[in-house]
């Protein structure tokens, strides 16, 4: 099997294009043509990361954290960054990043998060703009159905809960086939009128390549007439952050007990108690201060995510329990979601998790 097929289904869950601005998703070292012998799924693609692929026979590092994240101006050696990238490159070792785009999708890196806290009733804590846009085609009515199957085997009309939506006009087109050109119907040279169905499909913007592509595939004519428009529209399931609720109220003392199991912890950093019971949780895997207003704004109860700074921690404004239990332990959840993800999909490939421990910080307790 070939990484393209690999990166194909990871973009297909996750695009590209939902990745912020600063981030370096995709893939970072090696070859989408290569044949894949095994894949290992980890948080970081250390150097010590690459070398257990290399020992477990694998060519292909799926991590979150891209491991070339500025820009570098030497190759040498002299940092981690740089004896990941060596090692990589030497060996033949594809290093493919999920990083912001994985964070931004209500299955990535949140939802694992949420299932282990067991929140329901989950949706996005701060959408994200000009996600959702909308494809109109026109198509001869008697390949109307194939052409819209095949739109939703790409990843259209998906609203919310509902799959397979389509809004179906019917109307007549007309063209004239050129002198060289090779008709589906018509003659060249003469005005042809044809009955039409004009399709219309709404899609994550991230998926528009692929869609034009299945479009073209399917679509009978030589010149395949369509518009793509963006959309104001947020979509549901886009954006940063996710809020949810414990399936019971629990008191303070006992959610932050709670937050110390499942993160497997030994502290957590946290804001003073607002005296009230935990109910609506916000959550975001990595550093998150920038969604305190978000988390404040909807009404949570408590928000847990890492890398708060000592200033950040006053934003609760006695309002919302902060907890810290750090960058790792948020996101540790996100190597399994990998492993279970790319499993499901290529069920007799070899897709293993790191047994290297990449979290740099320690606790003295």
């Amino acid at each position: 099997m070939k990484i393209a097929s690999i990166v194909a289904c990871l973009e297909s869950w996750a695009p590209l294009p939902l990745q912020e601005s600063y981030d370096n998703a995709g893939l970072i070292t090696g070859d989408t043509g290569w044949e894949c012998t095994g894949i290992i799924c980890s948080l970081d693609a250390t150097e010590a990361v690459v070398k257990e692929a290399i020992t477990r026979g694998c060519n292909l590092v799926v991590s979150h954290h891209p491991i070339i994240f500025g820009g570098l101006k030497k190759i040498n050696g002299k940092n981690y960054v740089e004896r990941a990238i060596i090692t990589a490159i030497k060996n033949d070792i594809a290093l493919y990043a999920i990083h912001t785009n994985l964070d931004n999708i209500l299955s990535g890196v949140n939802g694992r998060i949420a299932d282990q806290l067991g929140l329901q009733n989950r949706s996005i804590l701060s959408a994200r703009e000009n996600t959702l846009r909308k494809l109109f085609t026109f198509v001869p009515a008697d390949h109307a159905e194939a052409v819209r199957n095949a739109l939703f085997d790409a990843g259209a009309g998906q609203i919310g809960l509902y799959s397979e939506c389509s809004f179906n006009s019917e109307g007549t087109g007309t063209f004239k086939a050129g002198e060289n050109a090779n008709p589906y119907v018509g003659e060249k040279n003469r005005r042809h009128h044809e009955k039409e169905i004009k399709l219309e499909l709404v899609f994550p913007t991230g998926l528009q390549p692929a869609l034009l592509r299945a479009l073209k595939a399917a679509h009978p004519y030589e010149e395949v007439a369509y518009d793509v428009v963006e959309l104001a529209n947020p979509h549901p399931e886009t954006g940063s952050g996710l809020l949810g609720d414990l399936p019971q109220a629990l008191e303070e003392q006992p959610f932050l007990q709670l937050v110390k199991t499942v993160f497997g912890t030994p502290l957590i950093r946290h804001t003073a108690f607002p005296g009230r019971p935990v109910k609506k949780v916000a959550v975001c895997g990595g550093a998150g201060s920038f969604l305190i207003s978000k988390a404040l704004a909807a009404g949570a109860d408590a928000y847990i995510t890492a890398d708060m700074k000592y200033h950040e921690f006053f934003d609760a404004n006695s309002q919302l329990l902060i907890a810290d239990p750090g960058h790792f332990e948020t996101e540790q959840f996100t190597i399994p979601l990998l492993q279970e993800v790319l499993a499901k999909k290529f069920p007799t490939f070899a897709v293993l998790k790191t047994e290297v421990e990449t979290n740099p910080v320690r606790y003295f307790a």
